[in-house]
């Protein structure tokens, strides 16, 4: 049994609940040590609006105390839009009083992204993003409340039913695509951000850092850093890009 047993249990609280999942371990597991459980619980967002935000964290709760009844040893609460919609300020005050109330640390997709930025001297930032103007300016909001500054983001109109509509393909490149067009909107960009966890994104870190030469983040390298690297929970990771391999 003790084989099974894990050495520490990352819990995450997934934006939407949807009858099709598509490998929500998938990308998490080709970084991080078999011995680290992911465990999920779903927030139910219905879309990505402020209205629907709103609605959604009414269950922010519920979805802690389910996590904590698994033992989980750090918290996420997930998906970039969210966080966005929240401001930085509330979502900072949220993590607070959830580990004022668990003892449990807790983390959010941008708020890892400045930690990383944060850790390599780095201010400036193009995003690669697939969502509406209403909601880049939320994340770019977010950002610069964090000390940052936006070089650029992207668009493609996309909100819930857009993203969670394209097949594993169709997410895969246009996550490249976008991420192409982000490192390209300034050359000033010390960094590019690949927001987003709809297309899984984790293979555009490599590929863009060789072609472009700056740091690539998405939602999952920088949450595995800050939460599981930074602390020394687990070794720097090799052949993912620049922010995985950097020590605490």
């Amino acid at each position: 049994m003790e084989r099974l047993v894990p050495r520490y249990i990352w819990g995450q609280i997934a934006p939407r609940d949807k009858r099709v999942h598509r490998g929500s371990g998938y990308q998490f597991y080709r970084i991080v040590p078999l011995d680290v459980m992911l465990v999920e619980t779903p927030l139910g967002l219905r879309e990505l609006t402020q209205e629907r935000v709103e609605e959604a964290i009414g269950d922010f709760w519920r979805c802690v105390d389910e996590l904590v009844e698994e033992n989980v040893d750090h918290i996420v609460l997930s998906g970039v839009p969210p966080s966005s919609q929240l401001g930085r300020a509330r979502v900072r005050e949220l993590l607070s009083q959830m580990e004022q109330r668990t003892g449990i640390p807790g983390d959010a997709p941008l708020e890892a992204v400045i930690a990383a930025m944060n850790r390599l001297g780095l201010r400036r930032i193009a995003v690669a993003s697939r969502w509406a103007p209403e909601l880049n300016a939320r994340v770019t909001q977010y950002l610069e409340d964090g000390g940052l500054e936006v070089a650029g983001i992207t668009a493609r109109g996309q909100w819930i039913d857009d993203a969670s509509g394209m097949s594993l393909r169709e997410g895969l490149q246009t996550a490249m695509d976008v991420g192409r067009e982000a490192a390209q909107l300034d050359p000033s960009a010390e960094a590019i951000l690949v927001a987003g966890g709809a297309a899984m994104a984790l293979h555009t870190v490599p590929a863009l850092e060789e072609e472009f030469g700056k740091p690539v983040f998405t939602s999952l390298n920088a949450e595995v850093w800050n939460g599981l690297i930074r602390p020394g929970i687990i070794d720097p990771v090799r052949g993912w890009g620049t922010l995985l391999a950097t020590p605490p």
